[in-house]
């Protein structure tokens, strides 16, 4: 059997996987078998956390248009039945940044 010499290869395995976890604290950042560790599942995580944002959001903004509609004497889901009701195609992020940034506009979306 040929023998084979992984010296370049498994360097550099090494080196990508540590040059993730620099910044970890500890020996978290210098040992490649606890780095290799952490930067899995800090990969799992980001992951997992790129799908919660969409989520996170959508709640965020969902919370401003109801803040500003009780403001303007109604609730969140009349004000978008209402909207639906009159072909008003705004998305929430739309609304939400209208609510908070321009009140008197919002005002008059609902007045509609």
């Amino acid at each position: 059997m040929v023998r084979v010499k992984r010296g370049n290869v498994a360097r550099k395995r090494r080196k990508k996987i540590l040059s993730i976890a620099s910044g970890y604290r500890g020996a978290h950042s210098v040992l490649f078998r606890v780095a290799n560790q952490q930067v899995m599942k800090a990969l799992r995580y980001s992951y997992i956390g790129r799908k919660q944002k969409k989520r996170i959001f959508r709640k965020i903004w969902i919370s401003r248009i109801n803040a500003a509609s009780r403001l303007n004497g109604t609730s969140y889901s009349k004000l978008i039945h209402k909207f639906k009701k009159s072909n008003i195609d705004l998305n929430r992020k739309m609304l939400a940044q209208i609510a908070v940034l321009d009140t008197s506009t919002f005002k008059s979306l609902i007045d509609v």
